[in-house]
C-alpha cells in the first residue's frame, strides 16, 4: 500500500480551488475528521483532487459514490480503493485504512458512533497524517462539517420552463467546525462540463448564454 505521503511535510490535502476559501487551512487539514452531507458531488470532487494530485484514496460502505463520476472530474482510479461491504465494523476497516492513505471515506449507514471509539479512531488519524472523512451518519469530535445542497439545475438549451437537456445543476456549500471552517459562510458553485472535464465552478464563472435555471422542486423532462 502506498505510503499516506509523498511529502511528509506537507500539513493540507489540495481541495478543489472553488472551495478553499471555505476552509480556514485552504484544504483538507491532515490528522482530522470531516464529515459531509448533502449532494455528493462534493465529496466525488474531493476525491477526484486528492487522486489527481498523486494522492491515494479509500471509499468504505459508500457504494453510491460513483467512480464514473469521479473519473469525469478527473479522479486516478488506480488511486481509489473502494470497499462496497465492509461487514459489521466498518469503523475498525476504515481505521486500519488510515495508516496507507492519505484520504479514508466512510459510509456510516445511519450509525452513531460512541465517542470513545471516535476518539480512538482520531488519533490514528493525527498519528497517521489522514483525513477521515464520513457520511450518513453521527461522529462525535468532527473538526469540520460541510454541507452541499441543489438549489437549482441548468437546462439548455432553453425550450420552456423545466424543459431541456440537463447541463449542469448549481449547489449551496457551507463549512463550519472548530477553527476549521467559519459558522454561517457558504459558496454558490455550478458543477457543469468544460473541455469534457465535470468540475466545481464559481457561480458567476458558471453562468452560459443559452441556458436556463430551474429549482429542483420544478419538473424536469430530457
Amino acid at each position: 500500500m502506498a505510503p499516506a505521503s509523498e511529502q511528509p511535510d506537507r500539513e493540507v490535502i489540495g481541495v478543489p480551488e472553488v472551495l478553499s476559501s471555505l476552509l480556514v487551512d485552504g484544504g483538507l487539514t491532515r490528522g482530522t475528521v470531516v464529515s459531509v452531507a448533502g449532494a455528493r458531488s462534493v465529496v466525488t470532487a474531493l476525491v477526484a483532487r486528492v487522486t489527481a494530485d498523486g494522492g491515494h484514496v479509500a471509499v468504505v460502505g459508500a457504494s453510491q459514490l460513483s467512480l464514473l463520476a469521479a473519473a469525469e472530474m478527473g479522479a486516478d482510479l488506480s488511486r481509489i480503493a473502494t470497499i462496497d461491504d465492509p461487514g459489521a465494523d466498518r469503523v475498525e476497516i476504515a481505521a486500519v485504512l488510515l495508516d496507507g492513505l492519505d484520504l479514508v471515506v466512510l459510509g456510516l449507514g445511519g450509525l452513531s458512533v460512541v465517542p470513545s471509539r471516535a476518539r480512538v479512531v482520531m488519533a490514528r488519524a493525527r498519528a497517521k497524517g489522514s483525513v477521515l472523512m464520513v457520511l450518513d451518519g453521527t461522529w462525535p469530535g468532527v473538526q469540520t462539517h460541510i454541507t452541499a445542497e441543489v438549489t437549482d439545475y441548468r437546462h439548455a438549451p432553453v425550450r420552456r420552463s423545466g424543459y431541456g437537456r440537463i447541463a449542469g445543476f448549481s449547489l449551496r456549500v457551507r463549512a463550519r467546525g472548530r477553527g476549521r471552517g467559519r459558522p454561517g459562510d457558504e459558496l454558490r458553485v455550478d458543477v457543469i462540463q468544460r473541455d469534457g472535464v465535470v468540475g466545481l465552478v464559481g457561480r458567476d464563472v458558471g453562468e452560459t448564454v443559452g441556458e436556463q435555471r430551474v429549482r429542483p422542486d420544478l419538473r424536469v423532462a430530457n
